[in-house]
């Protein structure tokens, strides 16, 4: 078996190709339920963000998993699978579990170090989980994953300068105006992107601001903790006649903001400025609008080349979290190996047990007067015998997951203890839950 990843992000795909392959959220699911069920995938966890749309699975062979992969993708977004082939990044085994350790983190983020991406991935994974589209591979896997991204900032410089798209979007109002205080900043959609945005507007020292939302509730709530004002769509011309800065990320399939939208507003405005950032992906903000006077328009990709003052500390952290990398990407690996030799404990237990039961039924044909106590004290005995004598096989046997000559190595341990007609019986046994659960335990085969 193997992993594979397959996907778009902002290094190989400009954002007019992510917008068309983006899951919504609701999309997620189904798309993780859908695909889990296609031949050939026996785990995955789809993650779909601003900047990129990362398909990991574990595969019953690299060509077959890539072949069902690209004809799920080119299914599920209507685009031909020459047109996807193009802009798709492949990654494999060690790589593709190197590169989802790098994303969590946010070493490959657009802006080193962001740090949101952590609490989407943890989220995604446990949706995976709840749905079961995730079974024992990448269920240790992103566990691992979470966990060393958590550690990593709360333990390196990476977390002392935390960042994010939202964080970028506002840097670069900053660098637009140079004072933010006195300006009207508008918020337009009040998901996590736009608390976060609202966060750090308020923090640069910015009073004025309006949350636009399609639920005034939910605009409200929001606006409320920043002591700002709240407003619907349907207000949103009038919110934008005297606005200097709108930062746009709703959750909306469609353009919400085009060029008629605005033609009637410059006058309104009298020529004054307006800057729109848009960081949604699909773009909530149609491009046509930079055709304007006096409006501005930059989306998600054009927030890359923005100017960061703490670069060169995370820079330094990021070179620290690799090196810790390498210790994580092996210990996985060994827990890796180990499944490798499962079958062949398994095997050495069902023998050990199957001479104690021969056993003990002979003891209880020779001594038939034993009493029910006296059965349990030989049962007791009898299997404490059989761990300490199995104790060190399974030890050796652990260790030859590990070892480069694991082939030769399995093959003279299953020979030493004759477990030949043994792991006859527990192959079907596996089979058998494989043919039941896909999910169900199995052995990963990355390269040493």
């Amino acid at each position: 078996m193997h992993i594979l990843k397959v996907g778009v992000n902002y290094q190989v795909a400009p954002i007019e190709i992510r917008e068309k392959l983006t899951f919504s959220e609701i999309d997620v699911e189904e798309a993780m339920l859908s695909l889990s069920e296609q031949d050939h995938i026996l785990e995955n966890i789809i993650l779909s963000t601003c900047n990129r749309t990362e398909v990991f699975t574990v595969v019953e062979s690299i060509e077959a998993g890539k072949d069902v992969v690209m004809q799920f993708l080119s299914n599920w977004f209507d685009m031909p699978e020459v047109d996807l082939n193009e802009h798709l990044q492949f990654k494999y085994d060690e790589e593709a579990i190197e590169h989802a350790f790098k994303l969590t983190v946010g070493l490959d983020s657009m802006v080193l170090g962001e740090t949101q991406i952590l609490g989407q991935v943890r989220e995604v994974f446990l949706t995976a989980q709840a749905l079961k589209t995730t079974g024992k591979i990448f269920n240790e896997l992103f566990k691992r994953i979470v966990t060393f991204a958590k550690s990593a900032h709360n333990n390196t410089v990476i977390g002392e300068h935390a960042v994010s798209i939202s964080y970028v979007a506002v840097e670069l109002s900053k660098k637009i105006f140079g004072q933010m205080a006195g300006k009207h900043a508008v918020i337009l959609g009040a998901g996590e992107m736009g608390e976060l945005s609202l966060k750090n507007l308020h923090g640069s020292g910015v009073s004025d601001i309006t949350v636009v939302n399609r639920s005034l509730e939910n605009a409200q709530k929001l606006a409320a903790r920043f002591n700002a004002r709240a407003a619907t769509m349907d207000e949103l011309e009038d919110v934008l006649a005297d606005a200097d800065i709108l930062i746009s990320s709703t959750g909306a399939n469609a353009a919400v903001l085009t060029k008629e939208q605005l033609v009637p507003l410059q006058k309104r405005r009298k020529n004054k400025p307006l800057f729109l950032i848009d960081i949604a992906v699909p773009r909530d903000i149609d491009s046509s609008v930079d055709e304007l006077d006096n409006i501005f328009l930059y989306d998600v990709d054009d927030l890359q080349y923005v100017a960061d003052e703490n670069m060169a500390a995370r820079k330094e952290a990021a070179t620290m979290i690799e090196s810790q990398l390498v210790h994580e990407l092996s210990s996985f690996q060994n827990w890796v190996n180990t499944l490798e030799v499962v079958p062949l404990i398994k095997a050495l237990r069902e023998k050990s047990i199957g001479i104690q039961e021969r056993t003990l039924e002979s003891i209880f044909r020779k001594m038939p007067d034993l009493d029910e106590r006296e059965e349990k004290v030989l049962r007791k005995h009898t299997s404490s015998i059989i761990n300490q004598l199995l104790e060190q096989p399974i030890k050796q046997a652990k260790k030859i997951g590990n070892n480069e000559y694991s082939p030769d190595a399995k093959e003279m341990f299953k020979d030493i203890f004759g477990l030949e007609s043994y792991m006859d019986d527990v192959d079907q046994v596996e089979k058998s839950d494989q043919a039941i659960n896909k999910n169900s335990s199995f052995v990963l085969p990355v390269k040493r």
